[in-house]
């Protein structure tokens, strides 16, 4: 009989009810610790659930704060301007935070901020235990409980102290989010902190009883789906190597919410064996906006777009509408909302003097014209002041606007943004820039897609594993065929057997005739990524020489210092 010995203490772990817990939260002037700067510290020092001290203070971040962050914050730079700098402040919180283990809601934001301080200042990198009270109400909150893991949600739920955006509020409701998920880990059995960093990182009840779905996966590129018990998809995806792609939803590593309760529900994975990557990204599109998958979230309604219309008709005018039913009249997109077509519109009307009335008008039509006739900004064809051929010249320049040169259209709206910023009218400037940057863009992205679905067929090739090639016939911007030619195959026959086979594409009207927008930008990636080659070209692949896709960088460019970053999921923009 093998002598039983006793584990030491170390071995069971410190009773989370014996472990200091300092939580701490901090404000900056924006989300990247490489760029921005703290402007505020708040912590709290817990023990057994008994608050132990706190310690606040604003932080000069040595920059202006910018106004949005002043908005959400109430943090100005008034406020900051006599308050310490960061490496007076970052000794005084290391001391506090001494021998403590560090709880923050989203705590990579936080303790990236910290991290860069002590890389600024010579300190070396807090190497506390570090508990992320984001990551622990996703391992033990039901959707139903609580729609999503915002502190503010949260705070709700477990705390009396609502945060709002200062540091020592918002360390103060996360001690309570703390102090009740850790109620609720107890009743899993977790009672050190030992058992409750083993608890974030374990995979759930239902993913250990699912992991058998993946059993008869294939290592291939392919597309997976996530089927119920009465055959409904519920998830669509794709990976190059389907069966580890499929068994990473039943570990530890897979903690999102909406996955883990797709899991659960979840009775077979089917998969679909492709030729290609891009053959899967294509298929699993395809799936995704057929059948809309309910935990799918992205191209769930490719066909939820809008485009700016020129109708076809004696005097055209610009219309918004959400199909593409002929060629003879003129379209500007996609756009994702009616407000961005509008400001496309709008600056086209900018532009050119077309009629801005709704009703449809015949050569008899005759009515008084309105304002716009006055201000010069319609010619008035309602009242018979210009022939159809006078009115056919703006209608051939707003088209050359749309399709092929944006020059006129960036020119006009630059020219008034000058006139309004030199009378400090920068709001209307602004709205103005918005609506340039609305046109820009659709403009580009829509003769970027023209370019490739006016060709009736395209074979391309990029590098394979082993020495092969990844063959595609693209026809009408629509994926027709995919093949993979081994190491040593007859290039020659090889692809005309391809093409020979390959789907059989009739285009419809509009710039994308043959697939969605989705299908073909997905194409066009692949065209555009290093390494692939252009086998075979029916006409011509090129872009306009004065088209949109050379004024969009000025347009980004614009955007680039106004426009705040998208803060990670589960915490409000700092």
């Amino acid at each position: 009989m093998k002598n039983s010995v006793q584990g030491t203490l170390d071995e069971l772990g410190m009773p989370l009810s014996q472990i200091t817990f300092v939580v701490f939260d901090l404000e900056t002037t924006g989300v990247s610790a490489g760029e921005h700067a703290i402007t505020e510290i708040g912590a709290v020092k817990v023990r057994g659930g008994e608050v132990l001290g706190e310690f606040a203070t604003l932080v000069d971040p040595g920059s202006p704060i910018p106004p949005f962050i002043s908005v959400l914050t109430g943090i100005t730079d008034s406020m900051v301007v006599a308050a310490p700098r960061i490496e007076s402040v970052l000794p005084s919180f290391l001391e506090f935070a001494r021998g403590a283990t560090l709880v923050a809601h989203n705590a990579g934001f936080d303790l990236g901020f910290i991290k860069a301080a002590c890389a600024a200042h010579g300190y070396p990198p807090p190497r506390h235990p570090v508990v992320d009270t984001v990551v622990l109400a996703r391992r033990l909150l039901t959707r139903d409980e609580a729609p999503n893991c915002k502190l503010s949600t949260l705070a709700k739920i477990f705390s009396r102290t609502e945060p709002c955006h200062r540091a020592l509020a918002d360390a103060r409701a996360t001690v309570d989010v703390l102090h009740a998920l850790l109620e609720r880990a107890g009743s899993f059995g977790v009672h050190t902190l030992e058992e409750l960093k083993g608890f974030v990182r374990a995979p759930t009840t239902e993913q250990r009883r699912k992991r058998h779905l993946a059993d008869a996966v294939p290592s291939s590129p392919g597309v997976y789906v996530f089927e119920d018990s009465g055959g409904d998809l519920l998830y669509v995806g794709k990976s190059t190597n389907l069966r580890n792609r499929v068994r990473s939803y039943f570990t530890a590593g897979e903690t999102r919410p909406r996955v883990r309760e797709m899991i659960g529900i979840a009775e077979r994975v089917r998969t679909i064996v492709c030729a290609t990557p891009l053959e899967a990204e294509v298929r699993e599109l395809r799936l995704i906006g057929s059948a809309k998958p309910r935990y799918n979230r992205r191209s769930r309604f490719p066909e939820k777009i809008f485009w700016l219309k020129l109708t076809d008709e004696p005097f055209p005018r610009l219309s918004i509408v959400r199909e593409i039913k002929d060629d003879r009249a003129g379209y500007l997109g996609p756009f994702t909302s009616t407000r961005a077509a509008e400001d496309a519109r709008t600056a086209l009307y900018e532009t050119v003097p077309l009629r801005q009335c709704t009703e449809k008008m015949t050569l008899r039509t005759r009515h008084s014209a309105c304002a716009l006739a006055e201000l010069g900004k319609c010619g008035a064809p309602c009242e018979g002041r210009q022939s159809p051929e006078e009115y056919g010249l703006h209608v051939a320049s707003a088209r050359q606007a749309m399709e092929l040169d944006a020059s006129a259209v960036f020119s006009a709206i630059e020219a008034r943004m000058d006139r309004l910023a030199l009378d400090q009218r920068y709001e209307e400037a602004a709205a103005d820039r918005d609506r340039l940057a609305s046109y820009i863009r659709a403009s580009a992205r829509m003769q970027r897609l023209r370019a490739l679905t006016v060709i009736p067929q395209m074979v391309a090739a990029s590098p394979a594993g082993g020495g092969g090639w990844d063959i595609h016939v693209i026809r009408y911007g629509r994926l027709a065929s995919a093949g993979v030619m081994p190491k040593g195959a007859h290039p020659t026959l090889f692809v005309d057997a391809l093409v020979a086979t390959a789907e059989t594409v009739v285009p419809g009207p509009g710039p994308v005739p043959a697939a969605s927008m989705e299908e073909t930008e997905c194409v066009l990636r692949w065209l555009e990524a290093p390494g692939v080659r252009l086998v075979q070209v029916e006409g011509t692949w090129s872009l306009p020489t004065l088209g949109a896709g050379r004024l969009q960088a000025r347009i980004d460019r614009a955007y680039q210092a106004v426009e705040p970053r998208r803060p990670r999921e589960g915490r409000p923009l700092r």
